[in-house]
This record gives structure tokens, sequence and C-alpha cells, in this order.
């Protein structure tokens, strides 16, 4: 009787425990977002710099419209949230770390712990490879489609949409750092067992299959983004499958 009275009484302080780590995590989120909010100019001459790099030297004056009235400040509200979100990550992933914790060994701490250092860093690699590479490129490879006006036609010039081009970037590096994830995932399956090395290597043909129907999906129809989704994924699957042959050595040396 006592003990089903501790193990009750246990279970309602785990619960209100997670109750205020998710409480400490949603106030930490408003903080950033109102933050987020106040400089949400500066954040998105950030995120369009790489539309106004592509476009700054081709002289037709290029411009972002936005054609309902509350488009901007929506979008705006859409910026100041992803903001919030990516800077208040490590917060929400160190808040979930004191929550399991106490209910680990030693052994389980020191393994678990690169794992919240490796998510943020790679989530961040991967926006990175969006914003500085991808992007450029794509906004290129898109504006060769523009065409000129002669006798028998009207030209065709992209006039993009605040709304548009901003939650194409924030969709992309989302995807990307989401995809990045990757080596994080097949080395938590390897340490609990549900795959090993030679599994990852003789499914690799199928997964190079996977990967780029993943990259159709998450990017938008053109091969820029695709490719360059794509081919960092299989450099990652080829990490992982590295990084579960290294837990793999280390188990059977234990």
């Amino acid at each position: 009787m006592n003990d089903e009275k501790n193990n009750q009484s246990s279970f309602v302080e785990h619960l209100a425990e997670l109750r205020s780590r998710l409480l400490r995590s949603l106030a930490y989120l408003f903080i950033f977002f109102i933050l987020c909010y106040i400089f949400s100019e500066n954040i998105y001459s950030f995120l369009v710099a790489p539309y106004a790099d592509a476009v700054k030297d081709d002289g037709n004056g290029r411009r972002m419209i936005f054609t309902a009235l509350h488009e901007t400040f929506i979008t705006y509200l859409k910026v100041a949230f992803f903001a919030a979100m990516f800077i208040s990550s490590p917060i929400i992933l160190t808040q979930i770390w004191k929550f399991i914790a106490p209910g680990l060994y030693k052994n389980e701490k020191k393994a678990l712990l690169p794992y919240l250092v490796a998510t943020p860093t790679l989530f961040l690699l991967g926006g990175m490879l969006v914003y500085y590479l991808i992007m450029p490129l794509a906004i290129k490879f898109f504006l060769s489609f523009e065409t000129p006006a002669n006798l028998n036609s009207l030209p065709i010039q992209l006039e993009a949409k605040v709304n548009e081009y901003l939650s194409l970037i924030m969709r992309l590096i989302f995807a990307f750092g989401i995809s990045f994830q990757l080596p994080v995932l097949l080395s938590l399956l390897a340490r609990v067992g549900f795959v090993d090395s030679e599994y990852l290597k003789k499914r690799r043909k199928y997964v190079i299959v996977l990967i780029f129907a993943v990259a159709a999906i998450l990017t938008p129809p053109d091969p820029i983004t695709q490719i360059g989704l794509g081919i960092p994924l299989l450099i990652l699957y080829e990490l992982s499958i590295l990084s579960v042959r290294l837990i793999e050595k280390k188990k059977k040396d234990a």
C-alpha cells in the first residue's frame, strides 16, 4: 500500500516538474518572440539579403511587393516566431535535458550529452547552407527565366512578394535543419540496437532513392535546391555509418 502511494506521489511530482519545464520553455519562447518582433525589420532585412545581393546589379530597379493590407504584418509575426524558435531551441533542449537527466545513469548521461550539442549545431549548419549557398543559386536559377520586352510580347519580370519569399526561405531553413538531424537519429537508433553499420551499408541504394524523394517533397520543384539538399544528406548518411561503426566498436570494447 505504501509502495503504491509512493509511486503515485512520485508520478505526480514528475508531472508537476514536466509542467514546470514546459511553462518555463513557453515563457522563454514568448519573451524571445516579443524581442524578435521588436527587431523583426532587421531580421527581415537579414533574410532578404540573398535576394537583394542576387539582383542588386541587374539594373531593373527591383522591389518586393505585398498585395494584401495585412500581409506584411503577418509576415513580421511569422519572422518573429521563426527567429524566437531558433534562438530559444537550445534553452528548450536544456529544459528537456534537466527533466530527463535525474533518471539516467552516469554513463547514459555521458552518452546523451553529445546529442544535445549536435542537434542545434547540425540545425544551424543546415540553415547556413540554405542562406549562404542554396538560396543565392536558386534565385539566380529562377531569375534566368525572365525575358526582356520585344515587339511581339511583353517582358516577363519577377516581382517577389514579401510573404512568399520569406515563407520559402524559412521553409527551406527548417527543412534543411531537420534533415541534417539524420546522423543524430541513426546514432540513437544504433545505441538502442535498432540498426547497425552493416544494415545501413546494405540499404544504401534504397536510402539514396528515399533521400532524393524527400528532397523533392521538402524543396521547390527545381534541381538546385533538390540537389543542394540531397547531396549533403548523402554525405551525412555516410558519416552516420562511420558514427554507428564507432558506437559498435565502443560497445565491443566495453
